[in-house]
């Protein structure tokens, strides 16, 4: 029992220190710019494809408002409790999801198309994530951050230098969850296990691949075990990817 209350006030001190309250809007704000870059990438894909559905619902955006509005379950709940949820060696995190409409008639028609069109969103996510990295390669170049001391955090994958301003520190922290966030995103939505992007690309590319997606979305506790078994496999693709790159980064 005393075992438990110091871990429940453990965690309601962590949650009321001001730097995690600091830190939750700047997690959200990248989340938010990250997911709606995803399916925004997804929907404009389907269009060059020939399938408009996702551009006649506004989903051919870098506005936010028509993803939330899609689905404000996974765009404004549930990363906000996870931020509060979830931690790790490498700092807190968030999670969610958002969705991009698409016709499954056109789908089967053009099974290469639409498996360009699954890839576009992880794609989309590859590039923020470069777009990070190479900012704070600079950033450590130029002397505005250093490399921190401690084990690095999603959200500080460098530090102040002497020559760097507070504006830097912030630029720093943005520009690290940038990295780290949406390379997240992208390792988890390649995996090919449905119902993660990963598993549309390969159907789209492999026949037999496509029967058997089929199989699955028809019954959902099989989409639910694809995803509960990505979860469980994430970890041991991305500790190698972070640290390779965090090693390049840091040369």
């Amino acid at each position: 029992m005393i075992s438990a209350v110091g871990c429940a006030a453990a965690r309601e001190g962590a949650i009321l220190d001001p730097q995690f309250l600091l830190l939750l809007p700047l997690w959200y704000v990248v989340f938010l710019l990250s997911i709606t870059c995803h399916e925004a990438a997804h929907a404009w894909a389907a269009y060059r494809g020939g399938d408009p559905t996702a551009y006649l619902g506004g989903q051919v955006s870098l506005n936010p408002i028509p993803h939330m509005q899609r689905e404000p379950f996974g765009t404004l709940v549930v990363p906000l409790i996870s931020f509060f949820l979830f931690s790790s060696p490498n700092g807190r995190w968030m999670i969610g999801w958002a969705s991009a409409p698409y016709d499954p008639l056109w789908e089967d028609r053009h099974p290469m198309r639409a498996a360009a069109m699954a890839a576009a969103g992880p794609a989309a996510n590859l590039v923020l994530s470069l777009i990070g990295l190479l900012a704070l390669k600079l950033g450590l170049l130029y002397g505005l951050w250093a490399v921190p001391y401690e084990f690095p955090q999603f959200d500080q994958v460098v530090v102040a230098a002497a020559e760097g301003g507070s504006l830097w520190v912030g630029v720093g922290r943005f520009c690290s969850v940038l990295f780290s966030l949406n390379l997240i995103l992208f390792l988890f939505n390649l995996l090919p296990l449905p119902p993660m992007d990963g598993a549309s690309v390969l159907s789209g590319l492999v026949p037999a691949a496509r029967r058997l997606r089929e199989q699955i979305r028809a019954n959902p506790m099989l989409s639910l075990i694809g995803l509960v078994l990505a979860w469980k496999v994430f970890p041991y693709l991305l500790r190698p990817a972070y640290f390779l790159l965090l090693r390049w980064l840091y040369s």
